[in-house]
């Protein structure tokens, strides 16, 4: 497949709609712009994309190097840590675009993955050591806190039975290459008026398909089954409307239930935008094929 040559600022202004594209849909439990939770709102999400953006295609930085420059821009505007998934997800997905000049976005992918350096492993720990997400990076003889002694690939592969982004890692990107974005091209053709019908829509898929690795870590695993199912019912519902608005009230009663409960699927909604950016990055190398 012959490739279209991107510019970093297309694929920046790719990255920021897509994450603001995930803001946009009323995903129970995770922020939105319909109602914030955990101690955090929408706008600080805003923030964050808009400080990543920029540097996740500054491709005369290592891949470690965005990495851990994200990771610190975020806290810098938002204080806290609301996007390292989307930036491990997001970082790939751009160096493919731009260093890449043919192959699908999966092959391309797959040749990132392929030639990580040891300066990015360091520079991936740091970014998860200061991101400080609940769990990450804890390993008793390979913890992030610690000095890289294994490639990025191999501490991928030990953390991925327990993370879904570390996973995507050791998979190609299959779950966001294929299946999330899959479901938001699909969503766009079945719910064209409904801006955020495909970002719900992969949300969903990620939510009721496989445990959310942000809520098996912090409440075990029959939690995570427990929202399993909840969203495997909303995946069915909106299969079944032709109008997702009709939804909305079931979909915030849930998420008022999951806020109050302090349940925050934030894996999900990383693979979410994942997907997104996947999808619009297949339809700017590829134009009019997979809109």
């Amino acid at each position: 497949m012959g490739g279209h040559d991107l510019h970093p600022e297309q694929l920046s202004e790719a990255i920021y709609k897509a994450c603001m594209a995930e803001l946009d849909a009323p995903k129970p439990g995770n922020v939105h712009k319909f109602k914030s939770g955990h101690d955090m709102d929408w706008q600080q999400f805003e923030a964050s994309a808009k400080a990543i953006a920029p540097i996740l295609v500054q491709m005369d930085f290592s891949f470690g190097q965005r990495v851990l420059r994200a990771v610190e821009a975020t806290r810098a505007v938002a204080g806290c840590n609301t996007n390292l998934g989307i930036i491990l997800l997001a970082a790939p997905l751009a160096e493919a675009a731009l260093r890449h000049k043919t192959g699908s976005l999966r092959r391309r992918v797959t040749a990132v993955l392929a030639d990580f350096s040891k300066e990015d492993t360091e520079g991936v720990f740091k970014a998860i050591a200061l991101a400080s997400p609940g769990g990450l990076g804890a390993h008793p003889d390979h913890d992030v806190r610690n000095p890289a002694t294994i490639s990025l690939m191999d501490a991928m592969t030990l953390a991925a039975p327990k993370d879904s982004i570390a996973k995507q890692y050791c998979t190609g990107f299959a779950d966001i290459v294929g299946y999330g974005s899959r479901r938001v091209r699909w969503a766009k053709r079945r719910w064209p008026t409904c801006p955020w019908a495909p970002a719900l829509w992969s949300y969903l898929g990620f939510l009721g398909h496989m445990p959310d690795s942000h809520v098996e870590r912090k409440y075990g695993s029959a939690p995570a089954e427990h929202i399993m199912r909840i969203g495997k019912r909303l995946d069915r519902a909106l299969l079944r409307t032709t109008d997702p608005e009709k939804l909305l009230p079931a979909l915030l009663s849930i998420d008022e239930d999951f806020k109050t409960q302090q349940i925050n699927p934030g894996t999900s909604a990383d693979m979410t935008v994942g997907s997104l950016l996947s999808a619009n990055l297949m339809a700017m190398i590829t134009p009019g094929k997979l809109e």
